[in-house]
């Protein structure tokens, strides 16, 4: 698009980090109100996840969930929901309130083809069994690999509507979260190089990864870094997967400019951007259409039991935007509001849990 785009959607981290109004709380008429939904489950024998917004009353909280909702499509695209009090629950307790607020946004995804539905992101680089696959000596490593490691991860969105973070446990040190409005990168590229803001709104190959997708026919493709419908921005980007597409036979290779563009991409968003630590009850909630995340590396201490762990749902919602013809490619629909994102089960065609 060749015009700066305008609205709440357009923000620089410092003023955010100044202001710090994209933070909401729960007060204690929230949180007596989860523990009462929480109990109503416990009493009813609902399913451990999976179970209905109507078997999780926050007939008071539901209303700021709402605001935060419409926030996310309609304003700035990110909310830091504070104030849980997680040392009160257990890790199950836990898993079951975030699925139930939830609920409340969107319709949860699967994350994966072997039916992850709830993801945890720690490191897993100690453990036997990982929810990764390994990476052959010379290959481009995961996304999902990096993810599950204590390393930095670069700036990406994933693929559903928003994606929703509940911060467990910090680790013993780094782990900061980071945040940038594509909007605001948008106009920044369109500002300095607008040879490289063209390029970006053209295709680029991309890989559908084992670990993610498993063994797709479609191993590959082309979709635009920046795309547009109605006036309104969406951006599907991860480098690992530009990276990734580029070891597979037949896929044309970058151009010199192709490259410039990500890098001046990754550039500007590092200047833009918000640095945010979490804190321990947080749920960080980002429109992937309208925020880039990332993270700083970060250090585990499992001797204090400082080991970072955020529980993770990819939530199609009933308030997104209509997207580009051609981004059914990934998304699988592209109306607004549709139930779209997320990983097909190759049994059962399904990018949800299937009703009982």
């Amino acid at each position: 698009m060749s015009t700066m785009l305008t609205g709440r959607v357009v923000w620089y981290g410092a003023e955010l980090a100044a202001s710090g109004d994209w933070i909401r709380t729960l007060d204690a008429g929230n949180c007596a109100e989860i523990d009462a939904a929480l109990a109503c489950l416990e009493r009813k024998s609902a399913p451990f996840l999976g179970f209905s917004r109507a078997d999780f009353p926050l007939h008071r909280t539901a209303a700021l969930l709402a605001e935060i909702g419409a926030e996310l499509e309609d304003g700035r695209g990110m909310v830091r929901l504070r104030g849980l009090p997680v040392e009160r629950y257990s890790e199950d307790q836990l898993r079951r309130i975030f699925w139930g607020i939830g609920r409340y946004l969107g319709t949860a995804v699967y994350q994966n083809a072997t039916g992850e539905i709830m993801g945890e992101v720690r490191d897993e680089t100690r453990l036997e069994s990982k929810t990764y696959a390994p990476t052959a000596e010379g290959q481009v490593a995961s996304a999902r690999a990096r993810s599950r490691s204590t390393g930095p991860l670069r700036w990406h969105t994933d693929r559903c509507d928003v994606i929703a973070l509940m911060c467990v446990r910090n680790a013993q040190a780094g782990g900061v979260s980071k945040l940038a409005s594509i909007a605001t990168i948008h106009n920044e590229i369109l500002r300095r190089r607008p040879d490289l803001l063209a390029l970006l709104c053209q295709d680029y190959w991309r890989a559908r990864p084992v670990d993610e997708d498993g063994r797709s026919p479609d191993r590959v493709f082309a979709m635009p870094v920046f795309g547009f419908r109605d006036g309104r921005i969406t951006s599907q980007y991860s480098r690992t997967y530009v990276e990734q597409a580029q070891e597979v036979p037949g896929v044309p290779k970058l151009s010199a400019a192709q490259n410039e563009a990500l890098d001046l991409l990754a550039e500007v968003a590092e200047e833009v951007c918000l640095h945010s630590p979490f804190e321990a009850g947080d749920i960080q909630l980002l429109n992937n259409h309208v925020v880039y995340h990332g993270r700083t590396a970060y250090q585990d201490d499992p001797t204090t039991r400082q080991e970072r762990l955020l529980f993770r749902l990819w939530l199609a919602t009933p308030n997104s935007r209509p997207l580009p013809a051609g981004f059914e490619t990934l998304w699988g629909a592209t109306d607004a509001g549709a139930l779209r994102g997320g990983v097909v089960q190759p049994a059962t065609g399904a990018r949800v849990p299937l009703p009982a």
